[in-house]
């Protein structure tokens, strides 16, 4: 028997956690790298990565029965959309019921991963919050680091300069910062919506909504159940019938986007992801928060829109996404632009498939029952229960999905792209097929241990 595979897994969140225990049910042995002081990533409100995102008004904008890990459901009295803090006990509870924390390394920030140059395996680079570093070599790695936490704001900056307050939806807390200002969200997705209905509450006059494009702005029950639910039902169907059923029973719930004086989406439902809010509607009909268009530039203590007006504001809310950033990894690996690298199964890499990745993906739906997938999809890789292709079909396969992807969801993220409910149902069939190559005489992956070394550590280190 080959011995198992030693695979370092980066991050802790919902991804990391999912993949730990999945490499440990398949028998490998797992390390993971967290910066943070526990588990739940960017789940963690202040968590002492200092990455996280969540402020103190954030709910889960798909369903628990949509959003939960198979193998652990959200407990039954919770509420349909939990808040971020349960969603962080969630995930707490999820590494302690599965004895998770022993494989993990919190407080350790990895620096840099590469393929080893002095015989097999990955050289993973880390750093303590103590000032400790080492290096440890790997059988494979796994990429499980998110991409919501690297903050990005319009490119190229409008012009003008602008004498209030500017802050990016990544920095967002809690409303106190915008009591009795005049307030500008710029931004169309779930945190632009929710952070100008807080702010709403508190501000001096309507809240400023702003976006050069539109969405469709989905609430969180539609005929008495989670919208998602509602959605799930549809999915036997293709894509673009699941769409204009899905687009007919949201222009009779609630109407479009237009009728409340938001921008006309710029493409389909199940094209670009919808805002899930049931709170923004309200706050526009009652003209707390007022539709603008695309800022054209700043101008002192007034912002100028692309339909002339101008208007006096003293808080700039950039709601306007994040970067993928894996700064750990060189462009030999990721390319000149992360957001467009090519996966087989937005898991594998092209070209050594002992480097994967689970999450780095841009889902319809929930992402934890995609990263559960993906990461059983990359555990039975490491543990040799499933053949991958041969690297030619892999190739033409990633093309193809890229292709698909491109003709739904045009150039914005398409190779990040995946359908929720298709992906989810495709996994189980993926690992089959790689079973039945295996069977066929296909190779699975076996650790490479003629010449593993460990990697030097320094002694300052506390792994």
């Amino acid at each position: 028997m080959p011995p198992p595979s030693r695979v370092a897994v980066v991050g802790a969140g919902a991804a990391g956690l999912a993949t730990v225990k999945a490499l440990l049910d398949a028998g490998a042995e797992p390390v993971g790298y967290e910066r943070g002081d526990g588990p739940g990533g960017l789940w963690v409100r202040d968590n002492t990565s200092g990455l996280s995102p969540a402020y103190a008004s954030l709910h889960l904008n798909t369903s628990k029965g949509r959003t939960q890990f198979a193998d652990l459901p959200m407990p039954a009295d919770w509420p349909d959309y939990p808040s971020a803090d349960l969603v962080a006990g969630y995930l707490a509870d999820y590494c302690e019921t599965f004895a998770l924390a022993g494989h993990i390394r919190f407080g350790t920030t990895v620096t840099a991963v590469e393929r080893a140059e002095d015989g097999p395996g990955w050289l993973v680079t880390h750093e303590t919050g103590d000032g400790g570093t080492g290096t440890e070599r790997y059988d494979a790695v796994v990429v499980a680091n998110g991409h919501n936490w690297d903050p990005r704001r319009p490119e190229p900056a409008h012009p003008g300069t602008f004498d209030g307050t500017q802050m990016h939806a990544h920095d967002y807390r809690t409303p106190d910062a915008f009591h009795d200002r005049r307030v500008l969200v710029v931004g169309m997705g779930n945190s632009a919506m929710d952070i100008a209905v807080d702010a709403s509450y508190v501000s001096r006059g309507p809240v400023l909504l702003s976006a050069r494009r539109g969405v469709h702005v989905v609430p969180k029950y539609l005929f008495g159940r989670p919208s998602d639910a509602t959605g799930g039902a549809l999915a036997v169907l293709p894509w673009r019938l699941r769409q204009r059923v899905a687009e007919t029973m949201l222009r009779l719930a609630v109407g479009t986007p237009q009728s409340y004086g938001l921008p006309e989406p710029a493409g389909g439902l199940f094209q670009n992801h919808p805002t899930i809010s049931d709170t923004i509607l309200h706050r526009l009909t009652h003209g707390e928060v007022t539709a603008r268009p695309g800022v054209a530039r700043l101008d002192g203590d007034h912002v100028v829109f692309t339909d002339g007006r101008r208007e006096p504001v003293d808080v700039i809310v950039w709601a306007t996404g994040y970067r993928v950033t894996i700064p750990f990894l060189s462009e030999r690996w990721l390319g000149p632009d992360p957001e467009r690298l090519r996966l087989y199964q937005r898991v594998f890499h092209l070209d050594d498939p002992s480097l994967c990745f689970v999450g780095l993906m841009q889902s319809t739906g929930a992402a934890l029952p995609v990263v559960e997938a993906q990461a059983r999809l990359a555990a039975a890789h490491l543990g040799g229960t499933y053949a991958l292709p041969s690297p030619e079909e892999r190739r033409r396969a990633a093309a193809r999905a890229l292709r698909a992807a491109v003709e739904r969801w045009g150039e914005r993220r398409p190779a990040m792209r995946i359908d929720f409910d298709q992906y989810v149902a495709e996994v189980p069939r993926e690992l089959a097929a790689g079973a039945a190559r295996l069977r066929r005489g296909a190779r699975p992956f076996t650790p490479d241990r003629r010449a593993f070394i460990p990697a030097q550590k320094d002694r300052r280190s506390a792994v």
